[in-house]
C-alpha cells in the first residue's frame, strides 16, 4: 500500500481560517487564508472554501485532514464537544460528512503541539509539554511519543493549574491560576489599570519602569515555579514555549532559565530543555495537518 504523504490542515480561528497543504516531512506546498465570518454564521463554509482551494492543488486522492479550532474535542476527535460563546453551532458538528472526507479535529494548542511533535522543537522527543501564552495560557502533552488527552479531552489546560490559594478564581474557578498570573487579559487587573497588554509593559520595562519592571518578574516567577511544578509530575524532556509572549525574545528566556535554575529539582546532570516553538502563526494549521499523520499512523 502506497504511503501517504500530503495533509490539509485547517486552522478555524475567531476572525481568519488559515488553511496548509503539507508533506510528511513538514514543507508548506500551499496556504489558503480566507475570512472566518463568525459574526454571520458562515465559518463552516469558509473552512470548506479554503478546503476546496487546497484540494484543487492535489492531484493526488490519498490524503489526511486535520482541523484546529477553539475548544474541547469528543474522545473520539471528530468533533468539538464544548466551545461555549463562539462559533455558534460548532457543538457536535459533523466535520467528516461535511467535507466529504475523514477528518480529525483537535483544539488548537494540542495542534500547536503536534506541528512541533511531528516537525519542530519536539521532533525527537518521546515527552514533552508545551505552554501557549497570549491573551490566556494553554498547553499540550506529549507522553511516550503519542498527544496525551486525558479523560474528557481536557488533559493540558496549564493555565488553570494554581499558583496562588489565595489568588482570584479564574474563568474555571481555579484559584490564583497561571493564566491569571501571566495571561495578557489580565495585565489591566494586575497593574491596576497603568498597563492594557503585555507589549506596552514590556515597552515601560525597557525604560526602566520600576513598577513595570516587577510586575514582569512577578509574572516571570509564576510561569518558572509552574514549570518547575510540570515538571516534578510528568519530567518531560523539553518545555516549548509558544504564542504572543515568545517576541519579548531575551526578557523572557533569560530571567525563566535563572528562575527555573533555582526551582527545577534535577537527577544528576539531568534537566529540562525550554525550547521557543519552531513554528508562529501557522501553527495551528500545520498542528492540525500533522495531528492527522499522528493519528493515522497510531490507528495503523
Amino acid at each position: 500500500m502506497k504511503a501517504v504523504t500530503k495533509a490539509i490542515g485547517i486552522d478555524l480561528g475567531g476572525t481568519r481560517v488559515k488553511a496548509v497543504l503539507v508533506d510528511d516531512i513538514g514543507n508548506v506546498l500551499h496556504e489558503v487564508i480566507v475570512p472566518t465570518l463568525d459574526q454571520q454564521g458562515q465559518w463552516k463554509d469558509s473552512a470548506k472554501s479554503a478546503f476546496n482551494q487546497l484540494n484543487a492543488n492535489l492531484n493526488e486522492n490519498e490524503f489526511y485532514v486535520g482541523l484546529s479550532a477553539p475548544g474541547i474535542p469528543d474522545k473520539y476527535n471528530k468533533c468539538i464537544q464544548l466551545m461555549p460563546g463562539r462559533l455558534e453551532g460548532i457543538e457536535g458538528f459533523n466535520w467528516t460528512e461535511f467535507l466529504g472526507r475523514e477528518v480529525f479535529v483537535v483544539n488548537d494548542a494540542v495542534a500547536a503541539l503536534s506541528a512541533e511533535a511531528r516537525f519542530g522543537a519536539a521532533k525527537n522527543c518521546n515527552d514533552a509539554i508545551i505552554i501557549t501564552i497570549g491573551t490566556g495560557v494553554g498547553g499540550a502533552l506529549l507522553i511516550n511519543g503519542k498527544i496525551y488527552q486525558g479523560a474528557f479531552q481536557k488533559a493540558g489546560h496549564i493555565g488553570h493549574m494554581s499558583i496562588n490559594l489565595d489568588g482570584e478564581p479564574d474563568i474555571c474557578g481555579m484559584p490564583g491560576s497561571l493564566e491569571e498570573a501571566i495571561g495578557n487579559y489580565s495585565i489591566n487587573k494586575r497593574s491596576n489599570g497603568q498597563f492594557h497588554d503585555t507589549a506596552e509593559l514590556i515597552e515601560a520595562m525597557k525604560n526602566h519602569d520600576s513598577f513595570a519592571h516587577d510586575i514582569w518578574f512577578k509574572s516571570i516567577k509564576a510561569l518558572a515555579v509552574a514549570i518547575a511544578s510540570l515538571g516534578n509530575i510528568l519530567s518531560p524532556e523539553k518545555i516549548i514555549l509558544a504564542g504572543g509572549i515568545i517576541k519579548a525574545g531575551s526578557i523572557l528566556t533569560d530571567p525563566l532559565e535563572k528562575m527555573i535554575n533555582e526551582y527545577e529539582w534535577r537527577i544528576g546532570e539531568n534537566r529540562m530543555q525550554i525550547e521557543i516553538a519552531h513554528f508562529g502563526e501557522q501553527s495551528g494549521a500545520i498542528g492540525a495537518a500533522a495531528f492527522s499523520f499522528l493519528e493515522n499512523k497510531n490507528n495503523s
